[in-house]
């Protein structure tokens, strides 16, 4: 029934809005639920789905941070601040879009399976509590304080994430964290890292995919593009408020028991 097919769009939506911003991983939770979850759809349609779902997380960051983001100011200055911000996020999206253009295929034939998920969750979630630990005193504690080589030392960082089960957040929390950017600063610059990012590797995908559908998928990709609209809308707002008063070791935790679920999960499958 078609109405089933809208029930599995809202659930993956929602999975897409919280797991794209939260560090930990939407491959891994994708791993635990598509297959309780498979539409009834062209193969085709499915790989879509997961691509277009994106724009709606990407919306979210647009219109939460639309003050930030947009050029079109009156003062000078701030003009040219956010004409900055946007080079900076050009240079740091360079290193993924590269490899990425590069290497996406053999990286997905060879890395996407429930092991390397499984060991990168863990050892992500590690590398949280360690970092944490450490209490390292933050050198940057604004956007306008990332340097461009510092955007290119985030952006060498967020390549880390095209191995699968990684989390984009996650690769970009840890290498910024660890180049000394406050964990608020880091949480900002890693969700307008994620317009460029996403968008090209969105487009490049219904490039290959075609967008040629029936009305009911048309029907499905809005379902699960608005649900994760709105949930990021949620996800964005709770990670910053969260960050101003916690320390990401629940989230390091969170990746390991995610982590051993996915190898259990594969093991007895």
């Amino acid at each position: 029934m078609v109405i089933y097919e809208f029930i599995k769009a809202f659930i993956l939506g929602v999975v897409q809005g919280i797991t794209e911003w939260l560090p930990i991983s939407s491959t891994g939770h994708l791993i635990l639920i598509e297959d309780y979850l498979e539409f009834n759809l062209s193969h085709s349609f499915v790989s879509t789905f997961f691509v277009v779902i994106q724009m709606g997380s990407i919306l979210a960051v647009f219109v939460l941070f639309f003050k930030e983001l947009t050029p079109f100011k009156a003062d000078k200055q701030e003009r040219t601040d956010t004409l900055n911000l946007w080079l900076k996020i050009a240079v740091a999206t360079i290193p993924a879009a590269v490899a990425g253009f590069l290497f996406e295929e053999q990286i997905d034939n060879l890395l996407y399976n429930p092991i390397t998920v499984a060991v990168m969750l863990i050892l992500y979630g590690i590398i949280f509590i360690i970092m944490e630990n450490q209490c390292r005193r933050p050198t940057v504690e604004s956007l306008k304080a990332i340097s461009y080589k510092l955007a290119l030392g985030i952006g060498l960082f967020q390549m880390l994430a095209l191995v699968p089960g990684t989390s984009r957040s996650g690769a970009t929390i840890v290498g910024a964290m660890f180049l000394g950017v406050s964990r608020i600063v880091v949480a900002e610059f890693s969700f307008f890292l994620a317009i460029p990012t996403m968008i090209g590797a969105s487009a490049l995908k219904l490039y290959k995919l075609g967008f040629d559908f029936s009305g009911v998928e048309l029907m499905v990709l809005l379902v699960g593009s608005i649900t994760a609209f709105v949930v990021s809308m949620w996800a964005i707002k709770f990670l910053l408020d969260y960050i101003k008063k916690y320390s990401f070791k629940p989230f390091g935790y969170y990746r390991i028991v995610l982590g051993l679920l996915v190898l259990a999960v594969y093991l007895l499958d």
